[in-house]
């Protein structure tokens, strides 16, 4: 059935109400009689009227919709880990009565890219908006928070902005090398490497500063050969080991891995260069990827709870935007040591 050209006026003059009291009908408001609010609804129902969404938008209503930003240059369709994170949101918005629109920066210099970006906000076409794969300072992320934007962002920290619509979940990363540090000495191993991931985000600067304190305290020396710079994608990790092969001389005995996808990669050249794992090499991750309990050898990895993270931090955007925070939340992952086959004791 094709939608009928009807305003809130004829509305009203057909149900035999007050234009205000369609209004309060359409935005669900208590004070309206259950008699008045059936009558108003049926004539809504037969002419398929929908409020226009611009004019409660420029009435300062909220749309009740979240923008998801995914900042990747690559593709997302096959990355399990990002789309876990994706319908996280989705769902718990859904379970909080809001719509999400999604979009995917593919670059952050991209002025146009970043201006399309920008506009939906200005436009309030959303009512906050929430960031995926960020580096840790970015400059229009910046903007719109200085602007007074409802913001979430997964994996920051910048010591000092404390703005109360600034809303960050982070990762456990302390706690995560103790424990990834802590098993491979208990195991016996004392020449432990790392592949790291993006330095120009903040979990991968944060991760190896946590690997070099749980070094530290477990009297460990750490040797820049088995360092190796890397990124948070698969390729990322089979080249790093590629070099690490090529370059290191000794290597060492059990290597930790930025995540679970960054180890899958590592894995792959190890193997491809004649090595077993764990039996010449053990490997740790982080994360606990949907694949990681499957992969041969099944990954040992810290795992953390990323529905709960998301979840999270979508109540904390939700929370701030009908009024309800009073202050900026900070969101932190657990972590735990999930122990499979990819470690062995010396």
């Amino acid at each position: 059935m094709k939608k009928t050209e009807i305003n809130s006026v004829e509305i009203a003059r057909l149900a035999g109400v007050s234009r205000s009291t369609v209004s309060r009908v359409i935005n669900n408001y208590a004070n309206v009689p259950p008699e008045t609010r059936r009558k108003v609804m049926e004539v809504i129902e037969a002419h398929r009227y929908v409020p226009n969404l611009s004019a409660q938008v420029l009435a300062g209503k909220r749309t009740r919709t979240i923008g998801l930003f995914v900042i990747e240059a690559g593709r997302i369709s096959g990355d399990m880990l990002t789309n876990l994170l994706l319908a996280s949101v989705v769902e718990h918005a859904s379970s909080r009565g809001y719509y999400v629109l999604t979009y995917i920066i593919r670059n952050t210099s991209d002025k146009e890219n970043v201006r399309g970006v920008k506009d939906i906000f200005y436009q309030r076409r959303i009512d906050g908006g929430i960031f995926i794969g960020a580096a840790n300072e970015e400059p229009f992320i910046e903007e719109l928070i200085a602007e007074g934007f409802t913001v979430g962002i997964v994996d920051q920290h910048l010591p000092g902005r404390q703005e109360p619509n600034r809303i960050i979940a982070n990762f456990d990363n302390d706690r995560g090398m103790q424990l990834a540090v802590g098993y491979l000495h208990e195991l016996g191993h004392r020449d432990i490497g790392i592949i790291n991931g993006d330095l120009n985000r903040y979990s991968g600067v944060d991760k190896y500063e946590r690997f070099l304190s749980a070094m530290q305290e477990y009297g460990l020396q750490v040797r820049e050969q088995w360092v190796r710079p890397g990124a948070f994608h698969e390729e990322a990790g089979y080249q790093a080991a590629l070099k690490l092969l090529k370059e290191a001389d000794p290597l060492p005995t059990a290597m930790i891995m930025a995540n679970d996808s960054v180890a899958f990669g590592a894995i792959r050249a190890f193997q491809e260069a004649g090595l077993s794992v764990p039996d010449d090499m053990s490997v740790i991750g982080f994360d606990d990827h949907a694949l990681s309990a499957r992969y041969k050898p099944a990954l040992t990895t810290v795992a953390i709870d990323f529905g709960e993270m998301m979840s999270s931090l979508t109540d904390y955007v939700i929370g701030h935007i009908e009024g309800n925070e009073a202050s900026s939340a900070r969101y932190m992952s657990h972590s735990k040591l999930i122990r499979r086959e990819s470690c062995r004791p010396l």
